[in-house]
């Protein structure tokens, strides 16, 4: 069976959508527009959730969630910007690796992971 092999694009509707691409390519290192934003390989979950999920606010269709390499420093960065981030212990699993979560300009939620290391 054919399948697809992985993500080709994220597209959201933004009320600036030039100062919102500045904001994600500056605090985050994503660039879009005209710039191909090159990934590393790794793993991608796809998981849709409950209507009434409490997982992500109610009020969002959708969380976008970023593999991070050192989730410690991004979160030092993002902090040193005024960007506020956010980490719960319930959150982590030693399986799974750790997570933080923060909200762009426009309010929409955004999932940073450090996925555990590999056996």
């Amino acid at each position: 069976m054919e399948k697809v092999v992985g993500v080709g694009g994220v597209f959201f509707r933004a009320r600036d959508p030039q100062g919102l691409a500045r904001w994600y390519e500056e605090h985050l290192g994503i660039t879009g527009g005209e710039a191909i934003w090159s990934q590393a390989a790794g793993p991608t979950v796809f998981a849709p959730f409950k209507a009434d999920s409490d997982y992500f606010p109610a009020d969002k269709q959708w969380m976008m969630n970023f593999r991070v390499g050192d989730l410690d420093a991004l979160l030092a960065q993002l902090r040193a910007a005024g960007i506020d981030a956010e980490t719960r212990a319930e959150w982590d699993d030693p399986q799974v690796g750790r997570f933080a979560r923060i909200h762009d300009p426009e309010g929409n939620p955004i999932e940073l992971w450090e996925p555990a290391a590999g056996p």
